[in-house]
């Protein structure tokens, strides 16, 4: 009988080795499985930061090129203020030098005003008979009193004239 429990312990230990395994296999493949459970998520994780990434780059891009038009947009701005700026700055020259010419020209009226009133109430202003004298006309029909005298023709100044 002996061997017969010898023989009934023996195969209980058998089967409770076989139990263990069993149980250690089914662990294993638990943590098989949760390892690629967890391989999964970290995969759709990293594809989801992908993604993320991805749509912050062409957005990133878009608003680069919305920038990039933008001081493109201001630069051609500032290009035509600055020529316009350089067209007005040549006319105010023009004008300054007309201004001072037409300022040298009355006071060459005013002095000669003075000389003809000096020589007319000097000399012969009057006639014979006490009368004074008209004149009409003191500088000739070629004077600076005619307005056709002065008719110059304005300097204008173009963009083109600024672009080499």
């Amino acid at each position: 009988m002996a061997s017969l429990s010898g023989n009934s312990s023996g195969s209980t230990q058998i089967q409770n080795s076989g139990s263990e395994g069993d149980k250690m296999d089914e662990r294993k493949r638990k943590r098989m499985q949760s390892n690629r459970e967890s391989a999964r998520r970290s995969r759709l994780r990293k594809q989801q930061l992908l993604d993320e990434l991805s749509g912050q780059v062409s957005q990133l891009k878009k608003e680069n090129e919305r920038i990039l038009t933008k001081a493109n947009i201001t630069t051609q701005h500032f290009m035509n203020l600055e020529s316009e700026n350089l067209i007005l700055r040549a006319q105010m020259d023009e004008l300054s030098q007309r201004l001072e010419s037409l300022n040298d020209i009355v006071k060459y009226m005013n002095m000669n005003m003075n000389i003809v009133n000096t020589n007319i109430n000097n000399n012969n202003a009057y006639n014979n008979s006490g009368e004074m004298l008209e004149c009409d006309n003191v500088f000739g029909t070629e004077s600076f009193m005619n307005p056709w005298y002065l008719n110059q023709q304005p300097i204008m100044a173009s963009v083109d004239m600024f672009h080499h």
